[in-house]
């Protein structure tokens, strides 16, 4: 098992050293159904591992400061979407 731990911070998946574990305040985003920071961001969702409790995430180049954000090809996001509905037998959300 890794000692690194996966946590969710201003809509952004995040790793977490070990050293950095051990301060108080990690400012992670919570679960707005149970409260616990046990979540993870993948496709757009966030889901609490706690509870179950999935939304979509609302993140934007603004919070998440993230490059692939700023440099994105646009329309990813949407190929991505429709191609795990292909395989997964969903249908789009349009």
């Amino acid at each position: 098992m890794s000692p690194w731990r996966r946590g969710v911070r201003r809509e952004a998946q995040v790793l977490i050293c070990p050293a950095c574990q051990r301060e108080h305040d990690l400012d992670l985003d919570h679960c707005g159904s149970c409260g616990s920071t046990q979540l993870i961001c993948r496709l757009g969702e966030v889901e609490c591992r706690s509870c179950g409790w999935v939304r979509v995430a609302r993140s934007s180049e603004a919070e998440t400061g993230s490059s692939l954000v700023r440099a994105g090809a646009p329309g990813l996001s949407e190929e991505v979407e429709a191609a795990l509905s292909r395989v997964l037998g969903r249908h789009p959300s349009r």
